[in-house]
């Protein structure tokens, strides 16, 4: 069946619909870490068209970028500032690129024999652990780092509990596509709560005319920031190949073959080079927008360039991306407490399915020091070289499964990937 071209109007009202699925947790990644969410907005269109371009535009998906890179993000900004926080992400970038080659010259297992499921899993729980003494305190009206008091402690508490409370029940009793809401709900009720509160402040949304440049950043280099952020893309990578699987088998097509992994992860490397350009996060293969293709049953990869061509245009209307910044921290702290608690569930999750056995001694070693060193923060080097937090523990996860021996024999197949595939598939399979 041939399917509807691009100036159909039933594909250009399914393009907006996806950009509204995405919206929530695409602009409160740049609000969290300090980043301008016009400037987002632009990126992650920008980046989607790229991705199509380099793909051929074979794979149905939208890209923004992934909350792996909040607590790396923020810590950079406050570090070392936007401008080298951008040059190390353009580097980071550049690994995806240089993984894309290796698979295509090794083959798709490659990533999984670098790393499996005892590696990326305790990574993924520590990035979401690590994050969570930030969203706590946005929620109880204070800084990220608690240092400064923003709004009063019960009005806060308050609306944070307001938006958690509306992100769960649309999470756990929605239908259809409101279903792949939550995030974009609770951040309307929240601020709804906030607004009737009086803690919104609209002056600068007054101040600001409709058209508007964003603000956007060139890069620069500190090696300091480079050595800190590039071992971020490990986990981020593993969470790229999985969604490529999930999107598989919501159409039916193997993108792992064609356009191949290869492409797709080289996608993913340009676009997050051009995010780094302009100043906006990098970019990465989208869970909600692939829950939305599995409901409408739209494959058609020309709705996602008008997703696209939607958010560059709205990154452009002033008024609307100071809107965005009028949100107050504790609507998001709300928000994330839920968000972050996902990201460490789905760490375990990844353990869990792919039956790692934590009564195997290196299993249990390369587990427990993962953690412990990215949730206690400890610290690696001295004066202007140091690895810390999600970087540290990345780092050391992969030598550790390097370097102990495995007397188990570990399957050189994308096990935890393919675990993915397969709850995509039950889900498929319930919707019907």
């Amino acid at each position: 069946m041939q399917q509807p071209g691009f100036w159909n109007w039933k594909i250009i009202l399914i393009g907006a619909q996806m950009l509204f699925v995405a919206f929530g947790a695409m602009v409160l990644m740049p609000l969290l870490t300090g980043l301008d969410p016009s400037v987002a907005l632009f990126t992650a269109g920008l980046g989607t068209l790229l991705f199509q371009w380099i793909t051929r535009r074979s794979v149905p998906v939208f890209l923004a970028s992934s909350f792996v890179f909040v607590a790396p993000i923020a810590h950079g900004v406050a570090q070392w500032g936007v401008s080298a926080t951008m040059g190390a992400l353009l580097c980071t970038a550049v690994v995806y690129v240089v993984l894309g080659g290796l698979v295509k010259w090794r083959g798709p297992g490659f990533l999984h024999r670098l790393m499996p499921p005892v590696v990326t899993g305790p990574i993924i729980m520590v990035i979401g652990l690590s994050l969570a003494p930030t969203a706590v305190n946005f929620a109880m009206g204070m800084t990220g780092n608690g240092a400064e008091r923003l709004f009063p402690y019960g009005e806060a508490l308050l609306v944070s509990m307001v938006a958690l409370l509306a992100t769960m029940l649309v999470a756990t009793l929605g239908r259809g596509l409101f279903r792949l809401l939550p995030i974009l709900c609770g951040v309307v009720s929240g601020y709804l709560a906030a607004l009737l509160m009086g803690m919104v402040n609209f002056s600068a949304v007054e101040e600001a005319g409709w058209l508007a440049m964003p603000d956007f950043v060139a890069p620069s280099f500190q090696w300091q920031a480079i050595l800190f952020m590039v071992p971020v893309a490990l986990a981020p990578a593993i969470e790229h190949v999985g969604d490529v699987l999930a999107i598989s088998s919501v159409t039916g097509k193997d993108y792992i073959r064609k356009p191949g992994l290869h492409r797709t992860l080289t996608g993913d490397g340009i676009a997050s080079m051009a995010a780094a350009l302009f100043g906006g996060p990098p970019n990465t293969t989208y869970s909600e927008v692939t829950g939305a293709v599995m409901l409408t049953k739209v494959f058609n990869p020309v709705v996602m360039t008008w997703t696209a061509l939607f958010a560059i245009s709205l990154a452009f209307i002033g008024k609307f991306g100071l809107l965005l910044q009028s949100i107050p921290t504790p609507v998001m702290g709300g928000i994330l407490i839920l968000m972050f608690g996902s990201i460490a569930s789905v760490g375990m999750s990844t353990l869990i399915k792919a039956r790692v056995d934590l009564n195997a001694q290196r299993n249990l070693v390369i587990v427990a020091v993962t953690l412990i060193f990215g949730i206690g923060g400890m610290v690696m080097g001295n004066g202007d070289f140091t690895l810390q937090g999600i970087s540290l523990c990345g780092l050391v996860a992969v030598i550790l499964n390097q370097v102990l021996p495995d007397h188990t024999g570990t399957e050189e197949d994308l096990g935890e990937e393919h675990a993915c595939k397969e709850n995509w598939s039950e889900q498929r399979k319930d919707s019907h």
